[in-house]
């Protein structure tokens, strides 16, 4: 009997140690808790934008990507263009180079070939400028791509 009262006696007293233990753990823990939870909410709003803007550049990424592989296409097309359009200038040149007698026709065809070579020129420049302007706008796209993903 003395034995199960000392039982008795020790579990109450475990139970009430254990109690008191727990309030104070509990009322530490509540206390980081409250510290913590506006730290989280932060976090998770930083991880939402970041989310949000990796997104935004990987969408942004793969349209350059599509403008790249179209402009690559319309480059790998127009190189045989404008290698026949130099074949044909060159052609021009070497007839250019001979010097015509003097009699009127020849001088009438030297001028229109002149100035087919001009206009073809023309032409061409006209094609270079249209992708240089594109080239430029697309390096401009990717760094803005490049600073937005370490911004």
């Amino acid at each position: 009997m003395a034995r199960r009262k000392l039982f008795n006696l020790r579990a109450r007293a475990s139970e009430r140690l254990a109690r008191l233990v727990d309030f104070r753990i509990s009322g530490e823990v509540d206390g980081l808790r409250t510290d913590l939870d506006p730290r989280l909410v932060e976090q998770e709003h930083c991880t939402n934008d970041h989310r949000r803007r990796l997104d935004a550049l990987e969408e942004g990424l793969e349209q350059v990507r599509g403008d790249l592989r179209w402009m690559t296409a319309q480059v790998d097309r127009m190189i045989p263009h404008v290698a026949a359009q130099e074949g044909q200038l060159e052609d021009l040149r070497e007839k250019i180079a001979l010097v015509p007698p003097s009699d009127r026709p020849e001088i009438a065809e030297a001028r229109s070939l002149i100035e087919e070579v001009q206009r073809q020129h023309a032409q061409i420049r006209a094609r270079l400028t249209g992708i240089a302007r594109y080239e430029d706008r697309l390096s401009r796209l990717e760094e803005q791509a490049r600073a937005g993903v370490s911004g």
